[in-house]
């Protein structure tokens, strides 16, 4: 009886998760609507390297983003996404600020894209747009994966899930002094994984 109760246990959690996987990589197939970042699902961490010893990460924690959809012309389709500074997360409170502080976070409130155009097939693709970054604004491209639109968890929802990364320079945007220019390099890789919900 409990191997049975076992069996049948393991049968529901396969089909569930069989059922929450991605059902389509075409963006012709995705449901038109307007769609919002699922901040329990999104991700954005930087790497830079440390005086040659380590890429270094760090984690941002405060995300939001939106777009409208239409399948019919979904090169058109324009992003916002916006980072929070101050939520820099390196598991040590007093980095945390002082990294905010390059950032000059209490002035610059905030760091955001916004696209401008979007070019891919098979499921991979570049979206140029502009980044406002420390009061400065330049043109960035970033490679992106569309990994997939599908119902989720939740059968009458659609979700969609993106993967991506993209470089740019500190200097580019004015962050930086004597001190951090010392320890850290200039190029800065940026990797994504964000999920967005139709609503």
């Amino acid at each position: 009886m409990i191997r049975t109760a076992a069996a049948f246990a393991v049968t529901l959690a396969l089909s569930g998760a069989a059922l929450a996987n991605p059902s389509t990589q075409d963006p012709a197939k995705v449901p038109a609507g307007n769609y919002v970042l699922d901040k329990r699902h999104a991700s954005v961490t930087t790497k830079i390297v440390h005086m040659g010893f380590s890429h270094y990460t760090l984690r941002f924690n405060g995300l939001d983003g939106s777009f409208t959809y239409d399948p019919t012309n979904w090169q058109a389709t324009s992003v916002t996404f916006t980072v929070d500074p101050k939520s820099v997360d390196t598991h040590d409170a007093a980095f945390n600020k002082q990294i905010a502080g390059y950032f000059e976070a209490d002035k610059f409130t905030t760091i955001s894209f916004t696209s401008t155009d979007l070019q891919g097939a098979d499921g991979k693709g570049k979206m140029t747009g502009d980044l406002t970054l420390h009061g400065v604004t330049k043109p960035v491209t970033l490679d992106i994966i569309f990994d997939g639109a599908g119902h989720g968890i939740t059968p009458l929802g659609t979700r969609l899930g993106f993967s991506g990364s993209t470089q740019i320079k500190r200097s580019d945007f004015g962050v930086g002094n004597v001190f951090l220019n010392s320890f850290a390099s200039d190029d800065v890789d940026v990797i994504f994984e964000l999920e967005f919900e139709k609503k």
